[in-house]
């Protein structure tokens, strides 16, 4: 079958990736044409447009970049047209997905499927007319989600599992050693503070800039940047200097994780990995100017958290500081707790097995798969 895969973040690369591997050993005669990143380049070749001219996020990027995303717009319609898939398969992304839904449903009457459902339980609920007009399935990757559709009237919603804990390394395998880990990353023996500022450039500029400002406080401490798939290493040296005392590196975000005593996370998919990694957090998401937090909180997100730690326990495990409340003062505070008080550690790493249990075992990927290939052959 001919499988048309669209992902634009860094996430959906990952999940991409491992979805194609599993079409590919479940149908042999699997042809792709996609939209991702590097990863989805090892299973099917040279992605029609790479993630790097896609990730585009807020208002002002959005509109300096309109023309590139008009453009985007336009090369994967004519794609799709010539490609003419058994099914487009959609990763999230929804702003530029859905588009592309309307068209592939109306123009094409192609059978549309969504894997990782975009987060209309967080915010943009109204999202859900589209998917009930152009979306034939969902396969979600969050429990909660497939109540969340049910309420809405939406019944082909299928939870598959979390490809999260399949990205994961295998707890029974070994990894580097602490000393081995710093010797090729050209770092001190201090103990690792982890900064993960986010996937996109907007958000490095808004967050990384608070992140690095507690360094001072912890001077035990080293703390080492994990750099975002697609982003230029040198768009992170206007943030520090030779003096600051941080490192970057790169393509070793879980190894870093698995080296680290606590973290910084800009909210994303990268709390719920910094969480199935047991690393003690505190999640950010700081707004420029910091005065929108007000109207984000009150009009925007409709979940009471807006890590997905919090949002899968269903209560604070982590805590979360959006827009002013970002400061040096309470990220140090903060710190403190995760990186001193056994008590507190032990109590956010207890939660973190809790929700691993939530989420399932391993196999989401091979699952969503079978489940693609079961709804086409039905519909054939």
């Amino acid at each position: 079958m001919k499988y048309f895969i669209i992902a634009g973040e860094a996430s959906g690369d990952l999940h991409g990736s491992n979805l194609m591997r599993a079409l590919k050993n479940k149908d042999s005669n699997a042809k792709f044409r996609f939209l991702g990143g590097d990863l989805m380049k090892t299973e099917g070749g040279e992605p029609l447009i790479h993630l790097k001219k896609m990730a585009f996020m807020g208002f002002i990027p959005i509109l300096l970049h309109l023309r590139t995303i008009l453009k985007n717009i336009s090369i994967t319609k004519n794609a799709i047209w010539d490609f003419a898939p058994d099914v487009l398969i959609l990763i999230d992304y929804p702003s530029f997905n859905l588009r592309i839904a309307r068209f592939a449903k109306k123009q094409l009457g192609l059978s549309i499927y969504y894997y990782i459902s975009p987060k209309l339980w967080a915010w943009k609920e109204y999202r859900i007319k589209e998917i009930k007009q152009y979306i034939d399935a969902i396969l979600c990757i969050f429990p909660f989600e497939v109540d969340f559709y049910h309420n809405h009237q939406y019944q082909n919603v299928f939870y598959v599992g979390n490809p999260l804990i399949d990205a994961m390394p295998d707890p029974s395998s070994e990894h580097p050693s602490f000393d081995v880990f710093c010797q090729c990353n050209h770092l001190s023996n201090k103990p690792i503070i982890a900064l993960l500022a986010g996937s996109r450039e907007k958000e490095i500029q808004d967050n990384l800039p608070l992140m690095l400002s507690v360094i001072s406080q912890f001077i035990d401490y080293q703390f080492v940047i994990a750099g975002a798939p697609g982003i230029d290493p040198l768009f992170y040296q206007q943030f520090f200097n030779d003096q600051t005392p941080v490192k970057l590196v790169f393509n070793q975000t879980y190894s870093l994780l698995q080296q680290s005593q606590a973290a910084i996370v800009t909210s994303g998919t990268a709390t719920l990995e910094t969480a199935l990694l047991k690393v003690p957090q505190a999640v950010v998401y700081h707004l420029t100017p910091a005065r929108l937090t007000p109207i984000l909180k009150k009009w925007i997100i409709r979940t009471p958290y807006i890590s997905l730690v919090n949002i899968i326990a269903q209560k604070q495990v982590v805590i979360e500081l959006i827009g002013a409340e970002v400061t040096t003062q309470r990220l140090t505070k903060e710190l403190t707790q995760m990186l001193y008080n056994n008590q507190y550690r032990t109590a956010i790493l207890n939660e973190y097995k809790e929700i691993q249990a939530k989420l399932g075992q391993r196999g989401a990927s091979q699952i969503a798969a079978d489940k693609i290939i079961q709804l086409l052959t039905n519909k054939g």
